[in-house]
């Protein structure tokens, strides 16, 4: 048993019980009276005693009763409580996921509402009421009293309040934590938890005396790490525990959620338009089910918030759980809804009829927008000094334009700002001039062909080999998936070395390494192949015009990428990452909650908002001249861009039972704070008990 607020009890005891003896100490003083007998001189006699100021103290039951139920009650301003486990100067960290999963509306049960974020934040503060205060002669204000931080994090962590001992900072941190819409991930969480472990340094004779007798080992305040999540955190495996037994902290998993509980929620979506048809666009929506039968949905499609279309689907039930597994996988389906839509729309897709369904705990993820730009052909820049084959090809595709230029005229249009008419600039066996380490290609979309772009965006170039072929290729990649390249012999193969963490990958390889690959940065999305196809069989194959086709039609329509057409979705825990018109002034963001946010663009126009935190519509918006596709509205322009949840494993809200450590299996705790009781009021109910005994024994007038 422990107390909350023993320095309180301890000032009311220091005052209270000296007054309540001094009392019985105390004599009455008696006023004199004339008596008619000599009898009554005994009696006299004691009143003359009686006027001394004090008096000896004698045994008196109602003056033991009045202290037992003193006692009683400044125990009971103590606050004392049981079930404590906290070593002494403890410092617990408090990590408190606040992702998308944790909106979910089954945090208890008993509440209807409450949401699992709040149950979190509920247990967690009981947590904080339970830690030891300071001792009554601390100079510091913490002493030997437990200390607290707490991290909120989902895709991302932050501390928001660092270690204290003062209880109402922990409270209010703990509560000031709001929900997010992005997914969730412990590492950052983790690696902030780890920095507060207490480090022990010793020198080089302390370490060899320790060694021989680890009974002299100096004592450590005892860390406790006490997560509070529905445990869907998918890098969960990193965590592990510590074996240093001086500082390796403990690790307690508090559950809040159900793990019984059902959702159903919209995971993919993305809209593309006819590549020979523009005007013709398709909307592909993903749904999941975690309830063990099948579900009937309606799926409403709205443009520009009208709506367009109605359709019933059928999702599967999720599978059953199989040996070693806890929760089997969702159910999944899904719908495609066709349209001729010509103009730039904002198309919304939800599940109707699912508000406040018991079976459906996760709101968030029964509504997705997209930003669909209008209809328009692509057009291309082709950078060459001659290339029958290429340009023959490439002019044959349905495009809105398609220009020749030199090299020279390609420098010349990159200084004046002037790239900006082409969606995709095709680079054969030509590369952009660039400084030494820096990036030979500007923002934008790139096919290129017979060089190897160097890195710090593409990759290390081996020289020149002999001949070789094509030996594999990844056949589920948009680009290739409709083609085949067995038979591509090349005449001159080019090896190369993707570097670690380049974000670069290969598309098609040789005996010798990488022939086609793809670089994306964020900035820049490019195909580049690696040999001179004029070199290799490879133009006179229909795989060539096929790979083409494709080529531009994944690089300007974002056919098979997370959002489809363009590059206007975002995803919340991630960045809004955009190039606003060389120019562009007062630019500034504004996110669907919250106060709109100045932005400075960089020299380039980049501009950089997030962590996005929640879903909806964000808008960014500037003075000075447009972009294309960008929407006029009086002497500014706007640009909008689209964020949703759309992600399968926070939608999944089973909560889970068990952690799964690196090393280790953690069950979860579900104490719902039951471990902590409150020892007060029952204090206070025994206390008014000895009152009222001692009120019947003043009546009947009992002493001793």
């Amino acid at each position: 048993m422990t107390f909350t607020t023993p320095l309180l009890a301890a000032v009311v005891a220091a005052v209270a019980i000296p007054t309540l003896l001094i009392l019985y100490f105390l004599k009455l003083r008696r006023k004199p009276m004339e008596v008619s007998t000599t009898l009554l001189w005994k009696k006299a006699i004691m009143d003359i005693q009686a006027n001394a100021p004090f008096q000896k103290l004698r045994r008196n039951i109602l003056l033991i009763l009045q202290l037992i139920a003193l006692a009683v009650l400044i125990a009971a301003l103590a606050q004392p409580r049981t079930d404590r486990t906290a070593a002494l100067g403890e410092r617990v960290v408090i990590m408190l996921d606040r992702s998308a999963s944790m909106a979910a509306t089954d945090g208890d049960p008993g509440r209807d509402g409450l949401t699992r974020l709040e149950a979190a934040q509920r247990r967690a503060i009981e947590q904080v009421e339970a830690l030891r205060e300071p001792g009554l002669f601390s100079r510091t204000g913490a002493g030997t009293a437990d200390q607290a931080m707490v991290i909120a994090f989902d895709q991302s962590a932050e501390i928001i309040q660092p270690f204290t001992a003062d209880k109402r900072a922990l409270v209010d941190a703990i509560r000031s934590v709001r929900p997010t819409d992005a997914p969730t991930s412990i590492e950052e969480a983790y690696a902030l938890a780890r920095a507060q472990r207490p480090r022990l340094l010793l020198t080089e004779e302390q370490a060899d005396l320790l060694e021989d007798d680890p009974s002299v080992a100096p004592r450590m305040p005892t860390l406790v790490y006490h997560l509070f999540s529905d445990g869907r955190i998918p890098d969960a495996d990193i965590l592990m525990s510590e074996t240093d037994e001086l500082t390796a902290p403990e690790f307690v998993y508090h559950a809040v959620g159900d793990p019984g509980s059902h959702n159903i929620g919209i995971v993919a979506l993305r809209a593309e338009r006819a590549f020979d048809d523009p005007a013709r666009l398709s909307v592909f929506v993903g749904i999941e089910n975690t309830r063990p039968t099948e579900r009937r949905v309606d799926v409403e499609l709205l443009v520009e918030g009208t709506p367009a279309s109605v359709r019933a689907v059928t999702v599967p039930g999720a599978d059953p759980p199989s040996p070693g597994v806890t929760f089997g996988a969702p159910g999944a389906g899904g719908v495609v809804f066709e349209l001729r839509e010509p103009r730039g729309v904002e198309v919304r897709v939800r599940l109707a009829g699912l508000t406040g369904q018991p079976d459906n705990v996760l709101e968030s993820d029964d509504e997705g927008i997209l930003i669909v730009p209008p209809a328009r052909r692509s057009s291309l820049g082709l950078v060459t000094g001659g290339n029958l084959f290429l340009t023959e090809a490439l002019r044959g595709l349905p495009l809105g334009r398609f220009e020749t230029i030199s090299p020279q005229e390609y420098e010349s249009l990159r200084e004046q700002g002037g790239l900006g008419r082409f969606d995709v600039i095709v680079l054969d066996r030509y590369l952009p001039r660039a400084a030494e380490g820096e990036r030979v290609l500007d923002p934008g979309r790139y096919m290129s062909f017979g060089v190897v772009p160097p890195p710090p965006q593409g990759v290390e170039d081996l020289g020149e080999s002999g001949s070789g072929a094509i030996i594999d290729w990844r056949r589920n990649h948009p680009v290739l998936r409709s083609l085949t390249l067995d038979g591509v012999v090349l005449g001159r193969a080019r090896p190369a070395r993707i570097p670690d963490d380049s974000g670069v990958i290969s598309l098609a390889e040789t005996a010798e390494g990488p022939a086609i690959i793809e670089i994306s940065d964020g900035t820049v999305r490019a195909l580049s192949v690696l040999f001179d196809p004029g070199q290799s069989s490879w133009p006179f194959q229909v795989s060539f015009v096929v790979y083409l086709a494709s080529a531009v039609e994944y690089l300007t329509t974002g056919a098979g990428q997370a959002g489809g057409i363009g590059s206007r979705q975002i995803t919340p825990g991630g960045v809004l990452a955009d190039f606003v018109p060389q120019g562009a002034d007062r630019v500034r963001v504004v996110p669907p909650q919250g106060p709109a946010l100045d932005l400075e663009p960089g020299p380039d126009g980049r501009v950089v908002y997030g962590p996005i935190r929640h879903r909806g519509i964000y808008r960014l918006e500037w003075s000075g001249p447009p972009g294309e596709a960008d929407i006029a509205e009086g002497s500014r322009y706007t640009r909008f861009y689209a964020a949703n949840l759309l992600d399968g494993h926070e939608s999944d809200t089973r909560a889970a039972e068990e952690l799964g450590l690196s090393d280790r299996i953690v069950q979860a705790r579900r104490d719902e704070g039951r471990g902590l009781m409150e020892l007060w009021p029952w204090a206070v109910l025994l206390a008014l008990g000895i009152m009222m005994l001692e009120w019947w024994v003043y009546n009947r007038r009992v002493t001793l």
